[in-house]
Parts: structure tokens; sequence; C-alpha cells
């Protein structure tokens, strides 16, 4: 059996406040693009975990890696004895505001519920995935959400109106740690999210970790130049706590020429063009 990992986009994320145990409230709006990682299951004894795909290397493949993590956990609460031989294709960059691992945890979480044949319910799955990371829970939805708290509150947002538009993710090839550019926030609350329909709250929103993080990166802020100057760029923003930028474009020719552009000028830089869920 397969299971996507869908790269998760933040179209917004603002942070409202520090609590005193270091985590941060925040406000964003989820979104999935159609590609990310792949994760298959097959017949086993005990868990097993390979890695392949052109970021395997930066993984470990033992218990510290999050898809083992979840599936370990999943075996736990629903007592199951069958193992199962796990391979992760590793697309994405690591540690690079896309969700990378929160994906392929939440994968695991619903590719094992489905290959054990488990009777789990998605409040069920839910509250594995909490325990798992912040981002865990809104990737194993995988659909347009609205996060509070940590991220981990959501509100699930049925608006079509974004669903198939053409999407560029760009990022410059440098890892950045979730932890050290929210500890680089500058403490300012600078207002909620605004409502109404997806792109309309995004395009009046903002990124509060974008400046913060072009300050320890900043090729980040040509990335997100690069990204803006497309035609057909209707949004280019950076996601989650960076370093991958995004932009929603018109037209898949406009993305297209973009990428294409992008590819000639920094052919260094990873990207991945496709479509939002």
């Amino acid at each position: 059996m397969d299971e996507r990992a869908y790269a998760k986009l933040n179209l917004a994320l603002h942070v409202r406040g520090r609590e005193p145990d270091g985590y941060h409230r925040i406000e964003t709006l989820f979104v999935f693009a159609e590609d990310g990682d792949q994760l298959r299951a097959g017949e086993g004894e005990g868990l097993t975990l390979a890695l392949d795909g052109p970021y395997a290397g930066d993984l470990p493949e033992g218990a510290d890696n999050l898809v083992m993590r979840a599936a370990e956990r999943l075996r736990e609460r629903f007592a199951v004895r069958l193992g199962a031989a796990l391979r992760l294709t590793k697309y994405l960059p690591v540690a690079s505001g896309i969700g990378g691992g929160s994906a392929d945890a939440a994968a695991a979480l619903r590719l094992l519920a489905r290959f054990w044949k488990l009777s789990a319910t998605e409040s069920e799955l839910s509250t594995i995935a909490s325990a798992l990371g912040a981002d865990v829970p809104a990737c194993l939805l995988s659909r347009a959400a609205r996060g509070t708290g940590r991220g981990e509150r959501l509100v699930v947002v049925e608006d079509s109106s974004v669903s198939g538009m053409p999407l560029l993710l760009v990022n410059p090839g440098i890892a950045l740690a979730t932890a050290s550019v929210f500890r680089a926030w500058d403490g300012v609350d600078r207002g909620p999210l605004p409502d109404g329909p997806l792109l309309e709250a995004a395009l009046a929103g903002r990124n509060d970790l974008e400046q913060p993080a072009i300050g320890m990166v900043p090729e980040i802020a040509s990335v997100l130049q690069a990204l803006r100057s497309g035609d057909g760029a209707l949004l280019a923003r950076m996601s989650g706590s960076g370093a991958t930028c995004f932009a929603l474009f018109d037209s898949a020719r406009h993305r297209d020429e973009t990428a294409a552009r992008i590819a000639a000028e920094h052919p260094s830089w990873w990207q991945m063009a496709t479509r939002l869920r």
C-alpha cells in the first residue's frame, strides 16, 4: 500500500504571543500541495523503515524518525501485533517549513491504519498525531484548515476556489530549525488573521516569521523576489518557519515560465511545480 505525504503550506502565519513554556500562540491557514514524499508499507517482521529519494541522507532510519515514532504509537494504542516494512521516498527538503517530517508521520498513521485494518477514528488518530508535533494533526487531515493554539486546533475550511491552483515551491538549499526562527521573533503581536475566503484572507495576512528567517538566511529574500516577479503570481510568501517559499499563479503556463527562469538563474535552488489539493 502507498500513501502520499502532502507538502504543507502556511498561506499566512500570525504569531500572537509567546507562552511561559517557550511555545507560541499562532493563527495560520494550512493548505496542501498535491505532491510530497511517498510512503509504502509491505509485509514484514516487526517494524522496519528504509529510506530513499534525494533527501534520504538527511534523515535517521531508526527510532528517532517521525515515521517510526508514529508507527510505534499507533501499534501501541491499538495493541497491533503485526509488523510492517516501511519505505519512505524523501522528495521534500528537511527542515524547510513545508511539514516534511510532520507530513511523513501523518502519512504513516493514515497508511498503517489501512494496512493493519484498524477501526481507528479520526479523533483517535488525531490524538496520536498531536503527541508527535504541532503540525502533525493538520498534516493528518491534509485539507485546508485554520489552525490556532500551537497550530493543532483545527477548523476545516470548505473553500474550493483554491483547489487545483498552480503552485511553485522554491527553497535556497539551506535548512532552518523551527525553534531558532521562533526564538528570533520580535515578540510584537501585529494582530489577528482576517476572516474570509482562503486567498482573500491570505492576501490580507502575513507570515510573522519571514523577517526573523530572512535575518538568519538572507537568501530567502532573493527567493521571494524571484517568485514575486513572475508573471501571474497571485501570492508569494515564505511557508512556516522557512526557508521554503511559494507562489500561487493564475495559470500553469505562468508557473512553469517562472520555474524555468528560476532554474536557469539559480540552478542550485530546489523547486517543485505542483498544484494545491
